[in-house]
């Protein structure tokens, strides 16, 4: 679950973060347009790594 936490954190910071670096109009705006996307990916990654750490230390540090 935390991996997967992991992942969603990257995939949303990315797709807020990258429209300041593209040099094309064009993907600028697409992907300036998904910020929504962006904003959701990023909370559902800390959500998931939050329950994957909270069940890690319920059950112990097993897996």
């Amino acid at each position: 679950m935390i991996e997967r936490g992991i992942l969603c954190i990257l995939i949303g910071a990315a797709v807020l973060i990258s429209p300041q670096y593209l040099e094309s109009p064009t993907w600028r705006e697409t992907i300036g347009g998904a910020y929504l996307v962006g904003w959701f990916a990023l909370v559902l990654g800390i959500a998931l790594v939050g329950v994957g750490l909270v069940g890690r230390a319920r059950s112990g540090g097993r897996r």
